[in-house]
């Protein structure tokens, strides 16, 4: 996710290309094909149009956004899902939508509750119903969030970037790619100072299974297909329109892995498989629509994991398995993909994941 950042800040292109340049990385998938349809550019966010009424809502480049978001916009009203990293990004997002429409937002959908995806959520006000799968709500009120990964590192390493950033910019000598870092240096500032307003507010309204909204002519269904990258992810389905948001259960790149549950990780990529659609909305990265890249993502689950069992069998710590595991058989898929390793904070997760399943 373009949250979970790395220690090493790498290059950018001007931030006004951002939508493309990540979606020409992301074509190096093999056999993939990506969704590119008209865009309507606001001030936070560019709104690529999906289908009527559907848009896949993505960084313009002048604010660290967080989450990918979805706008469905009703017969009456507006739902989102996901509402963004910060207090900040998610009144620019309400902002931006009024370029789509005038219609109220009344529906907030968190999809999981990693704060990049709900940290937006305090922006709204008692007209407004968030809705979660219940372990979010629980999670949000007991889990300490803003202490622990994955906002902690983000948190931790913005000093860092930022200090980075200004060494690039600094020994840049090409005007376009060092104007892009100035923007990316005042972006990773202002994100540092809207930290500052976070209120981890969790849903107001919780599901267990399935919800379904019937929104004028358009139905929603809210679906708990089981736990993977955290205990309680939300796919949002939408039958008629084929199109399926998946947060980060299944995004066009590998995803953050620090609250995984890997066999049923790849369990429940299975059941999103068994549904009828023809696009899927990621919590990060770009649309796409082969089931082929949600099974290539599996094969890298199922891998990793088998490495990562092998390296702990022989007595190697998390943190060296992290760097000895080898997954350059995926790069064609997932282009992100580089070298050996793999991040630090999922394999530790897999470690602790291996011993409650010891216990077990």
């Amino acid at each position: 996710m373009k949250m979970r950042r790395m220690l090493t800040v790498v290059p950018m292109l001007m931030a006004v290309c951002w939508v493309f340049a990540a979606r020409a990385q992301a074509q190096g998938n093999a056999g993939i094909t990506y969704t590119s349809g008209p865009v309507t550019k606001g001030k936070a966010f560019n709104f690529e149009k999906i289908a009527d009424g559907v848009y896949y809502a993505t960084a313009s480049g002048s604010m660290i956004t967080g989450s990918n978001d979805v706008v469905i916009v009703n017969d009456n009203d507006v739902l989102l899902v996901d509402a963004g990293v910060t207090p900040a990004v998610g009144r620019a997002l309400v902002q931006d939508v009024k370029l789509l429409t005038d219609k109220p937002i009344r529906w907030v959908v968190n999809t999981h509750f990693h704060y990049d995806h709900t940290d937006g959520n305090s922006v709204f006000g008692p007209d407004v119903q968030i809705i979660g799968h219940e372990y979010i709500r629980y999670a949000i009120l007991n889990l300490d969030v803003l202490h622990r990964e994955p906002f902690k590192t983000a948190q931790e390493s913005l000093p860092g970037q930022i200090e980075a950033l200004k060494k690039q910019a600094s020994a840049e000598t090409d005007a376009q790619k060092r104007a892009a870092l100035q923007q990316q240096i005042a972006a990773t500032e202002a994100e540092q100072k809207q930290f500052a307003e976070i209120k981890p507010t969790p849903p107001t309204m919780t599901y267990s299974s399935h919800l379904t909204l019937h929104r004028g002519q358009r139905e929603i269904q809210l679906l708990f297909l089981g736990r993977g990258h955290t205990p309680g992810d939300t796919v949002v389905f939408l039958p008629k329109e084929r199109i399926v948001c998946t947060g980060d259960l299944m995004e066009s790149r590998l995803a953050y892995m620090g609250d995984g549950i890997f066999d049923e990780w790849i369990t429940t990529l299975d059941a999103v498989k068994k549904l009828d659609f023809g696009t899927v909305l990621p919590g990060h990265g770009v649309p796409f629509h082969e089931k082929a890249l949600i099974t290539a993502y599996q094969s890298y689950l199922k891998d990793l994991t088998a490495q990562v069992a092998k390296l702990r069998a022989q007595g190697v710590t998390a943190d060296e398995a992290a760097q000895k595991v080898d997954l350059t058989s995926h790069k064609a898929d997932f282009p992100q993909i580089t070298g050996p390793g793999a991040d630090i904070r999922g394999v530790r997760r897999m470690y602790a994941w291996m011993d409650e399943g010891k216990k077990q």
